[in-house]
Formats: C-alpha cells, structure tokens, sequence
C-alpha cells in the first residue's frame, strides 16, 4: 500500500513537472464566453436511475447508476456505484481498467489479502483490468464514481486473472496535490480555485484526461472548456449551476452532473461555507476565472 501512495505522489510531481514547464497557455482564452447553442447538460442526483451493477449477484449486488455512456458497449461511461454498509465484494477481476472517486461514506479497494485501506470522500484510485481484488465499503451511504475508457464493463472469477502491465494506484484525499494560479495557467490570476491533475491518456487524436476541481467559499465564476467532451461530476460540496440559454439556476449535490458536446462556458457559484471538489473528464483544456 506504501508503494502505491509513492508511485501516485512520484506520478504526480512529473506530471505537475510538465505541467509548469510548458510555454502553452493551456485553457487561456480558447474557449468562447457565449455561444449561440449550448449544449450544457444537468443531471440531478435525485435523477439518477438506479439497477443492479452485478445481477447476477441478485440482491448481493450493488447498485450502479449510468451519467454518461453506456457501461454494456464499447463507449466511454460515467457511473455511481452505490454500496450498503458492510458490503465486501467476493474476489474478481474486470474486463476493463477503471478509475474511481469516493463520494460519500468510505470505500476500500486492493488485493484480497490487503489489509483494509478506508478511503474518504474526494479520494481517487484505479483498478487495472485482470487484476484480483476485493471492494469493501461502510458508511451509512456509500457512493463512487466509476468511469471507464470503453466498455462494456464485466465482473469475472479470478480464474481469469491476468497481469496486463498496469498497476492500482489509490491516493487518499489527503494525499491530492492542488495547484494554485502561481502553479498553473488553467486557473485564472484573481481565482483561488486549485486544479489536482489525476491522469491523461495520450493514445488518442484529442488528448482525454481527468482532473479535480477545487472551488472556494464565496466562489462566483465561469469554467470554460474548449473540448468537445466534458463531464463534471460534484464530488463535495454544493454547486450552484446556472443554465446558459434560460438562466435558470440549479443546484447540485454531491453526485450530481454537468456537461458539454461543444466549446463553451459553465456559470459556477459557491454559496455555501464549504469549499466544493469536482471531478472532470475532458478532451480539451479548461480555464477557470472569478468575476
């Protein structure tokens, strides 16, 4: 377990590394402020459609509720996972590598001889494909974003297991490393916002990366995106979403969905005494600025 928060801080450092030395102003001035057909998208909480993750497993089974995609075909899919208390999965492998962020309660995740590592809220780990593992969780409630390059997604016996090259990396909340304005320009210089830089897989012609968004107190602006391709997920806290073509203002919980097909502009507000975390997919860059 040591070895996973090393490898995930030495990961993080070159990745930040990179991030301060390029001369690309990434997210500045790239995306519009207005566009004539927004396709900002919302999803409640209280939306969320719930089924079974794993029938099979009949009332066994946790319950998983698709944001985006479709985790039965090959598309990249976004979905809760919501566990009760004191569940732990038997030993299992996946067809496919996935990421994951705890939302709500504690979740543990690791071999099945690990020793129980309990994640808050805002931690964020992966699971490679083939590899054996146990999920856990305890809590009251306990919900997790899972997200998926291309499905579909399947449990299998750990008879199948296999060793395709990755390793899990699992970072505690405490563990993130956020990145101000002085150390990023994905942030504007009069935002306190802070950007966490998860992952980025290159393999495509639009480069797709994960990253947190931290949103202060009293916050009151715009993130703007220039991919063709975001999905915002809140993580923490309480966002106030307000609707590009009728302005209309909604308010969105931990679980809750943003999104955008197309360049454009997401008005963000934090009302709330408590700082907000997001965790966001996308193909292009970002900038985040406060009015």
């Amino acid at each position: 377990m040591v070895y996973k928060i090393i490898l995930t801080t030495f990961i993080c450092f070159i990745f930040i590394t990179s991030c301060n030395t390029t001369t690309e102003k990434k997210g500045e001035n790239t995306s519009p402020e207005n566009t004539e057909n927004p396709t900002n998208r919302v999803i409640l909480s209280s939306e969320i459609v719930w089924k079974k993750l794993n029938p099979a497993r009949g009332d066994q089974s946790p319950l998983a509720g698709t944001i985006w995609g479709d985790r039965k075909n090959e598309v990249p899919t976004g979905f809760l996972a919501k566990f009760v208390d004191g569940f732990s999965s038997p030993p299992h492998i996946h067809n496919v590598t996935y990421r994951a962020v705890v939302i709500k309660g504690t979740i543990h995740n690791d071999d099945p001889e690990a020793e129980n590592m309990w994640m808050k809220p805002g931690s964020f780990w992966t699971q490679p494909q083939g590899e054996a593992h146990i999920t856990a969780a305890k809590g009251t409630e306990n919900i997790a974003l899972v997200e998926i390059d291309k499905g579909p997604y399947l449990v299998k016996p750990i008879e199948e297991a296999f060793d395709n090259g990755e390793r899990p990396i699992n970072i505690d909340v405490s563990n993130i490393v956020w990145l101000d304005h002085n150390q990023t320009n994905w942030v504007a210089p009069n935002s306190k916002a802070k950007i966490s830089f998860l992952w980025e897989n290159p393999s495509t012609k639009a480069i797709n990366k994960g990253l947190f968004v931290k949103l202060p107190k009293g916050f009151k602006g715009q993130l703007l995106s220039n991919g063709d391709v975001l999905h915002a997920v809140i993580i923490l806290g309480q966002l106030s979403y307000t609707m590009p073509d009728t302005k209309e203002i909604k308010n969105l919980d931990s679980g809750s969905y943003f999104g955008a097909s197309s360049k454009t502009y997401h008005d963000l507000a934090n009302k709330n005494t408590e700082e907000i975390i997001l965790y966001l997919r996308t193909n292009g860059n970002i900038y985040i600025k406060e009015r």
